[in-house]
């Protein structure tokens, strides 16, 4: 796999990020990386094949919403808050809570064997 290109902080724009949001699986994945953790993509639970999986990470990985890390065959990734909160305050925090109170995403984790460290 090639190394995937991540936009530097000044080229994420406000109309990328808000198209990867919005699709209810993206949100519900940011809702999960919201924990501030790196995660295997094996460690992510949604209801789609894992291509369909893969392809909605890179849309979120293309517009500057996460961060993705490969290491040998697996690949990580991790939500970009602090360069989203620093582009766009507030942002982040206003979808998370819209998301959580609307129940958006909610058919999104992490897999039962995920561990908890």
């Amino acid at each position: 796999m090639k190394q995937a290109r991540h936009p530097a902080p000044d080229e994420i724009n406000l109309i990328d990020v808000m198209g990867a949001l919005n699709d209810p699986l993206r949100v519900g994945l940011v809702r999960v990386l919201a924990d501030g953790r790196e995660h295997g993509w094996g460690e992510l639970r949604a209801p789609v094949a894992k291509s369909t999986l893969s392809h909605h990470l890179r849309v979120l990985r293309d517009a500057g919403v996460t961060r993705t890390r490969q290491e040998g065959t697996r690949c990580f990734v991790e939500l970009r808050r602090g360069d989203l909160d620093a582009r766009f305050p507030g942002l982040l925090d206003a979808v998370l809570g819209a998301a959580h109170r609307d129940g958006l995403g909610t058919h999104v984790g992490l897999a039962d064997d995920a561990p908890t460290t």
